[in-house]
């Protein structure tokens, strides 16, 4: 699941993905003709939407981390559309709806993943749109080997779509029968869509311009044009059991443009991290490094009781800030330069004891205090209402036999470029298929609350707080390193863990990835229904018996997960000399690092 590749050789490069093989197949392709790291990551994004589309979608969702060969620091591009102009607590409220639903039409934010790899394709890669599309437009057109994952989703939702939503029925039931596992699947609307779009772009005269052209096309052209025109009229089934019309309209997708935006960064004994704002759950990971910052993990076993616990509980801190805390700087003053201060991480360590927290315990910062009680009550309160069809964010396959996986990728290319992208949303279940695209919209809009005065209470022009976080870091001797997985509030859950055994216990990317995982679901959960399950620990039955027995006593609630199902995580580095190495988790078989 891992390689190292020898700096002398000529055209050197390597990736690692949470992916499908097909993706993988084409970045590699991708990067020996040429292209370099940004090129690939936009290629296998689009051919992600046509392989796994119950994981990530063209409507979805796309924050990445990118640092170019010659830059100091990576930058973030924010692929997280925001809230419509309709979209107010007034209206869903009226709607008769307290919580917003994990599937259907007003889940729906403004889709961001295309402009995003658009963005990076026309500032950073080398290839013309047709090279980056063609290959999606191959396996939409001519069919792939439809995963098993695929065909269970589609088959527990097979009367659903007959049902409720009929677009969805015809595009993922031709002729009328769930498609079993292993066969051809083809999806010829979205392969006209990608082909209308190309004959329109190419006609422009340069590189850029074609890319542009496309960027226009798809806010503004035919795209935004059909999404308004069925949105219009639509009226269908979402998880909170009622039908109802969505808010999104062309105008809406016309006004937004994805974006560059600094990095957020901590340093670390020695290593610097970095990840996306606080519209992202990212700062949790840095939040939970300024904590451990004061303890010893150097003379822990790191995968023993004292290690787990420490770490369980450091998240709880963290993440529990997440919901008091994170939203939208751009409409919302934040105090995160307060939460990753070095007084406050010091603060946040003297409240660990050797008990399992079974509190919510958002930090004590000056003047936002009503914002901390807030998330205490809403934990206390949330409802424990049935998912509803579609709902939810697809995490790990032993949670639910209807999920499966975001998806992450990590790319290194021969000049050093580096790619660290967590494409999501737009998932098959969690929206109908646009007559004539071939594409679902996104849910993102579930992150948002109903109560007005907070920095995640919904809002039109607001960001939701997406789980998306992919991140880089680079260690005390210069190694770069990208590194992400799929999985909802798992994700900086799983990549704290990786980091700390790869910076504390010597550990290379294969071995740090292979060690059992662990994760909790203590804090509100992001998607609907917002669970909240105090004391939760979910651990890998890697794991020894002792462990689990010393965790249970210091009162975690302990759920033992089958070996080798948490966590997808994936990774790629460079050092200085120019040797990369990568890996990939066997978990789930399903993740790639390749190079050569």
């Amino acid at each position: 699941m891992s390689f190292t590749t020898r700096p002398e050789l000529a055209g050197t490069f390597g990736m690692a993905t949470s992916t499908h093989w097909i993706a993988s197949a084409v970045g590699m392709k991708i990067l020996e003709q040429g292209g370099t790291a940004f090129d690939a990551a936009v290629a296998m994004g689009f051919v992600l939407h046509v392989v796994e589309p119950h994981l990530n979608g063209p409507l979805g969702d796309m924050p990445a981390l990118i640092w170019p060969a010659d830059e100091d620091a990576p930058t973030v591009i924010c692929g997280q559309g925001p809230a419509p102009a309709g979209a107010t607590i007034a209206h869903y409220k009226a709607e008769g709806l307290d919580m917003i639903p994990g599937s259907g039409l007003l889940a729906t934010v403004i889709p961001g993943a295309f402009d995003a790899w658009m963005l990076m394709l026309r500032d950073h890669g080398r290839l013309s749109l047709r090279d980056v599309l063609e290959p999606a437009i191959h396996y939409a057109r001519h069919g792939h080997p439809l995963l098993e994952r695929v065909s269970g989703t589609i088959a527990g939702l097979a009367e659903f779509f007959e049902q409720e939503w009929p677009s969805s029925h015809a595009c993922w039931l031709p002729g009328g029968d769930v498609p079993e596992a292993g066969q051809l699947f083809c999806n010829p609307d979205l392969a006209q869509t990608w082909d209308r779009l190309l004959s329109q772009a190419m006609t422009e005269g340069s590189r850029t311009a074609q890319i542009d052209a496309a960027r226009r096309i798809f806010r503004e052209g035919f795209i935004a044009e059909t999404i308004d025109t069925y949105l219009s009229d639509a009226c269908v089934m979402d998880a909170a059991g009622g039908r109802r019309k969505g808010v999104l309209t062309g105008a809406d997708m016309a006004g937004w443009q994805a974006n560059y935006e600094p990095a957020l960064a901590l340093d670390y004994h020695g290593w610097t991290v970095w990840k996306c704002g606080p519209w992202s759950q990212g700062p949790a990971l840095l939040q939970s490094l300024n904590t451990l910052k004061g303890a010893d993990l150097g003379e822990m076993d790191l995968s023993g009781s004292d290690f787990v616990h420490l770490v369980t509980e450091t998240m709880k801190l963290s993440f529990a800030d997440r919901e008091a805390y994170y939203g939208d700087p751009v409409q919302t003053s934040l105090p995160i330069d307060h939460l990753l201060s070095p007084q406050y991480g010091a603060e946040r360590l003297a409240m660990i004891s050797n008990r399992a927290s079974h509190d919510q315990r958002p930090g004590a910062v000056p003047g936002y205090q009503a914002w901390a009680d807030a998330a205490i009550h809403r934990a206390a309160q949330t409802s424990g209402a049935p998912v509803g069809a579609g709902a939810g964010e697809p995490t790990m396959a032993h949670l639910s036999s209807r999920r499966g996986d975001t998806v992450h990728l990590d790319v290194i290319d021969q000049w050093g470029n580096m790619v660290s992208a967590t494409p999501s949303g737009g998932w098959l279940q969690s929206s109908p298929i646009i007559p004539g695209l071939g594409m679902p919209l996104n849910s993102r809009a579930q992150m948002f609350w109903l109560d007005e005065g907070l920095p995640t209470s919904l809002a039109p022009g607001r960001r939701p707080r997406t789980t998306l976080s992919p991140s880089m870091a680079r260690g005390p001797d210069g190694t770069a390193l990208a590194f992400g997985t799929p999985g909802g509030d798992q994700q900086d859950q799983w990549q704290l863990v990786f980091l700390l055994r790869l910076i504390h216990g010597g550990l290379n990317l294969q071995e740090a990835i292979d060690a059992p995982l662990f994760h909790t679901g203590h804090f509100q959960a992001s998607f609907y229904p917002h669970e909240v399950r105090p004391g939760h620990l979910m651990v890998e039955s890697g794991v020894d018996v002792q462990t689990i027995r010393a965790l249970k006593s210091k009162g975690h609630n302990v759920e033992l997960a089958e070996a080798w199902t948490v966590g997808r995580l994936t990774a790629a580095s460079r050092r200085p000399d120019g040797m990369l190495h990568a890996a990939a988790t066997p978990r789930l078989m399903q993740a790639y690092a390749i190079g050569r």
